[in-house]
């Protein structure tokens, strides 16, 4: 129960429940996180504290943008280890969670966390979000996309909006300095349908980070996302 009251404290303070049953999910995941990261490369954090500390309440506290406690569907794109997603369902176990990457390797360890986990309506999908965002069956529609991953918000940006219904967030964990991102990424934004909300500050441990919120305001032209490859090589201007 080392961690457990950091944790308890964190989630007190952003208005979501916390119990020993959710702790004991979060150490398990931890263990098999560092048991897979001796096979794959997950994550350059390593340490027990820093895992906690960089790793799970930092996820967790994207619920600090208060609409993420009502959203119920959410995609979780490029998620790599499982985050934020698996954190976002060991917090609210009604919300319906989908993992996506490009790594077939981390596909097997997330899934292996879902199982050993004991998780249920979260399931992951092995392929690109240029690819799935233009399959009916994902396309606009979920309440939330959410991304920690580490790209430019304008590439991100058409990555994860078409996801998103209109009505929607789309929710970017970014690091200190977004401001000239957010400026350079407007206009490809408003092209793609959204609006930047807001921008949530978020202190966590000498970590200065920011969640950038993006309202899902029409629906996204099916010009886009582009095939893959251009996304990145071209942002839009």
């Amino acid at each position: 129960m080392k961690y457990f009251q950091v944790m308890n404290t964190v989630c007190s303070n952003l208005g979501v429940s916390f119990n020993k049953e959710k702790y004991y999910k979060f150490m398990k995941y931890k263990e098999i996180l560092k048991l897979w990261n001796n096979k794959i490369n997950l994550t350059a954090i390593v340490e027990d504290e820093d895992i906690i500390k960089k790793h799970f309440v930092d996820c967790i506290e994207i619920f600090k943008f208060s609409p993420m406690k009502n959203v119920s569907n959410i995609i979780d794109i490029g998620t790599g280890a499982g985050f934020p997603g698996i954190p976002i369902k060991i917090i609210d176990e009604s919300k319906k969670i989908t993992l996506l990457d490009s790594l077939n390797k981390r596909i097997n360890f997330l899934n292996q966390v879902i199982l050993d986990l004991k998780l249920e309506g979260i399931s992951c999908i092995h392929g690109r979000a240029e690819d799935f965002s233009k399959k009916v069956e994902y396309r606009e529609k979920f309440d939330a996309a959410v991304s920690r991953a580490v790209a430019n918000l304008t590439v991100l940006s058409e990555f994860c909006i078409p996801y998103v219904k209109t009505g929607g967030y789309f929710i970017a964990m970014k690091g200190p300095a977004v401001e000239d991102e957010i400026k350079e990424s407007k206009n490809a934004i408003n092209i793609l349908g959204g609006k930047v909300e807001d921008i949530v500050k978020v202190e966590n441990d000498n970590l200065d980070h920011n969640l950038v919120i993006i309202k899902k305001i029409r629906r996204t032209s099916k010009t886009y996302p582009r095939k893959p490859g251009i996304v990145a090589k071209k942002p839009l201007k």
